[in-house]
């Protein structure tokens, strides 16, 4: 028997309850008919994330970083390929450090590009700097907790 998860839509930013087993059938959003995912990852503002953070029983593994870094821009390609190979398993989030300045001080983000794992609302694990592809694959599945 399979747990529901709660899964917040990507677009419109509904809950949706999937069951576990049912994450990689290509559920869609009951509200906007969006597919719930699509191995992209997910840039959100302060507010977005939030509600994400609070309501998605997914982990969430989010890329902090800022418009004017060179190995951030550098990293974007490497996180998108990763949001391919781990959704459904995780939602895959960029947040702007430039657009959400109290959130990086709150969590105290002080070096970019930096990935933070979330999971139950809280962070669980953190990695500073550039990575391949399958530097983020790995070592997200390493560290998310089963």
């Amino acid at each position: 028997m399979f747990a529901n998860l709660q899964v917040v839509c990507p677009q419109c930013d509904a809950i949706h309850r999937v069951p576990e087993g049912r994450l990689g059938d290509g559920p869609r959003c009951g509200e906007c008919r969006a597919a719930l995912f699509e191995g992209k990852l997910l840039a959100l503002a302060e507010a977005r994330f939030r509600r994400h953070l609070r309501l998605s029983s997914l982990p969430l593994l989010v890329d902090f970083w800022a418009s004017w870094c060179g190995p951030c821009r550098a990293m974007a390609p490497p996180f998108e390929a990763a949001a391919q190979a781990l959704e459904p398993q995780m939602r895959l989030i960029k947040v702007s450090t430039e657009e959400a300045p109290a959130l990086a001080a709150e969590l105290a983000i002080s070096s970019i590009p930096t990935l933070a794992l979330f999971a139950g609302g809280r962070e669980v694990a953190r990695q500073t700097g550039a990575l391949p592809a399958s530097r983020i694959i790995a070592w997200a599945k390493s560290t998310v907790p089963t």
